[in-house]
């Protein structure tokens, strides 16, 4: 198998160039470096490890539980035994959840009548008894994480798009002062660049938050 690059490897494993470094980061990953040009080569060993890593966490396995399956200190059986134990843990969680959710179906009454007091002090009661209850108050805030990187976005674009219109003004203004036809596109193909590359990058930062690889990563 001849050395891939980081690009092939995300469209033959399906995992992300992003989620394939912070493998990398956390010694899950170990390619070797190309004497020549510096960039890191992944061979079959590294495609194998990756496939293992995507089934294992796809299965909500712990990055440590995986560490400790690679480096021989628990098999495959006793990683996931020690899992198994977590699943059955969460599975417990829902179930409770979901009773408390099923008593709220018989409620007839409207939300601004609820009495959320007594609820919430009845479910940290079972948090303190060990349930933990899912909560999303976290992912709330997830929007804002587009604002950063859409105004840079934004901001860039019109910046760039002002220099094109600043070019085309000033040689429509003085054509004896403008520049041969190939240099003017040159000056123009520039910007013009640059917009679709801080484009394609917002779209890209979209779909990571999108998916909570970052909070996936922090995860563990």
């Amino acid at each position: 198998m001849r050395p891939l690059k980081i690009n092939e490897v995300e469209a033959l494993v399906g995992i992300t160039k992003k989620n394939i470094r912070f493998y990398e980061e956390q010694g899950l990953l170990s390619p070797r470096r190309n004497s020549q040009n510096g960039y890191r080569d992944y061979g079959e060993a590294e495609v194998d490890a990756l496939r293992r890593i995507k089934l294992l966490r796809k299965l909500g396995v712990p990055l440590e539980e995986i560490r400790q399956m690679q480096s021989g200190v628990h098999t495959v059986g006793d990683g996931m035994r020690r899992h198994l134990v977590s699943l059955e843990r969460e599975r417990q969680n829902l179930a409770d959840a979901a009773r408390l959710c099923a008593e709220l179906t018989d409620s007839h009454e409207r939300l601004d009548h609820l009495d959320a007091e007594s609820l919430l002090a009845r479910m940290e009661q079972m948090e303190q008894e060990g349930t933990t209850f899912m909560n999303k108050q976290k992912q709330d805030t997830r929007r804002r994480r587009y604002v950063a990187p859409v105004l840079m976005t934004v901001l860039m674009a019109v910046l760039m798009a002002g220099l094109i219109w600043l070019f085309l003004w000033s040689f429509d203004t003085d054509p004896a002062g403008a520049p041969p036809l190939p240099l003017l596109a040159l000056l123009v193909a520039i910007p013009a660049a640059v917009i679709l590359g801080v484009i394609v990058a917002l779209v890209q930062r979209i779909h990571e938050i999108g998916r909570g690889e970052e909070d996936d990563a922090k995860k563990y």
